[in-house]
């Protein structure tokens, strides 16, 4: 329509103006035949100005008609009309924030913020003990620690060839591999001295030898010459890390102090940690479901390059009806307060989005990449109900503890 209405209104205008100069013309011609030479010339010259002015006039209509259809043409078009610059600018500038943002990875460290949470939670339950200066202290080291897990990762994958064409690798960003892997190693360092003070300080060696098994696991994921995860053994170590050994680690460590510096497992923390590292390891099966073409390129034989996306859907469909279950069968066996059932119990929808985002996407591998980040929300929203659950647990038997008989 607005094409239309500018053609109509330059084409009309165009058209009154050449009858215009033509009836102008005409009269001159009509009353000065008779006049001297020099009128005619000064005649001939205002003509040439009518038929120039009219020609500029039809430039202008064009100029206005290309305008208008430039208004209407789709984005893959307005480069035909000069607008491919400023477009493609913009693409460049949101496409390096999302490869900065997804460099970050920060959604990934709640892989650190669960195992805490949930540790500390237990030994509240237990204990009726929390420290908020060791929470942070251990959060921080296990932040690091994550930090390392992500970088390392991008230069063993960089060496491999398995990151040629991942834009958003940490060492495709910076351009350095040295610098990288030094990074890498120094937040290792940091993060393991930060765990080894909070062992000491309140006198619980177990603890430290957890997370060193938990540490290890990482390293032989990933680091040579082990590279565990090129033979498709990401998804246990990665429970074992998370699960048993991280998250018992951090409840010793925060129910435990110099007084008191051996608190015993009880099957409250264990059928935690196995749910924690189960929700973890979903995290790492379904990063793998957009990698496939180049994990087989160069002879990383994850589980989604042995099974294909098909089979890969079904097994997350069976792995979040399994997570359900175990919880379940927990509360049912009183390993688990039964709070801990009800609030979990809520993050079902989430669960079943998972499910079905990968069902309906398992074959998009522009869809597909989102795949890990709705895992990321489940894992996180499932260890805070776990948690919750575990405080809200302690709370309720002191109160009830607390209540006068009548």
């Amino acid at each position: 329509m607005a094409a239309a209405f500018c053609n109509f209104n330059v084409g009309s205008s165009v058209k009154k103006l050449n009858e215009y100069f033509e009836e102008q013309s005409y009269v001159k011609r009509s009353y000065l035949g008779a006049a001297s030479s020099k009128a005619s010339n000064r005649l001939s010259l205002f003509g040439c100005n009518a038929k120039r002015f009219s020609r500029n006039t039809y430039s202008r209509q064009s100029e206005v008609k290309q305008q208008c259809r430039c208004e209407q043409v789709s984005p893959d078009s307005k480069a035909i009309y000069g607008y491919s610059g400023l477009e493609e600018g913009k693409e460049e500038d949101v496409a390096k924030a999302t490869l900065i943002w997804r460099a970050i990875k920060l959604p990934i460290y709640s892989v650190a913020l669960v195992p805490v949470t949930v540790g500390s939670a237990a030994a509240y339950l237990q204990t009726g003990m929390f420290s908020a200066r060791r929470y942070f202290l251990l959060l921080a080291s296990s932040f690091l620690i994550i930090s390392w897990l992500n970088l390392s990762n991008d230069v063993y994958d960089f060496d491999t060839g398995a990151d040629k064409n991942k834009k958003e690798s940490v060492v495709n960003l910076t351009g350095s591999r040295t610098v990288t892997l030094i990074a890498a190693y120094s937040l290792l360092v940091l993060g393991f001295m930060g765990l080894t003070w909070a062992s000491v300080e309140t006198g619980n060696m177990c603890s430290i030898l957890l997370l060193a098994c938990a540490v290890l696991c990482g390293y032989i994921y990933q680091c040579p010459p082990f590279r565990f995860s090129y033979q498709g053994l990401g998804e246990p170590l990665c429970f074992a890390a998370f699960g048993p050994f991280a998250t018992t680690a951090f409840y010793l460590l925060s129910g435990s102090t110099s007084e008191v510096s051996c608190l015993s497992l009880t099957s409250t923390i264990l059928s935690a940690s196995l749910l924690v590292g189960f929700t973890t390891s979903l995290i790492l099966f379904c990063s793998h479901f957009h990698q496939v073409e180049g994990d087989k390129a160069v002879g990383k034989m994850s589980p989604l390059v042995r099974l294909g996306t098909r089979r890969g859907s079904e097994i997350v469909n069976v792995a979040v009806i399994t997570l359900y279950s175990l919880l379940f069968a927990f509360g049912l066996s009183r390993s688990l307060p039964s709070t801990c059932i009800i609030l979990c119990a809520l993050t079902l929808p989430m669960g079943k989005l998972v499910v079905s985002y990968v069902e309906e996407n398992h074959r998009d591998n522009a869809k597909i990449f989102m795949a890990k980040y709705y895992c990321v929300r489940l894992h996180a929203l499932f260890g805070v109900a776990l948690s919750a659950g575990l405080l809200a647990a302690r709370m309720l038997s002191r109160r009830y503890v607390t209540m006068p008989s009548p």
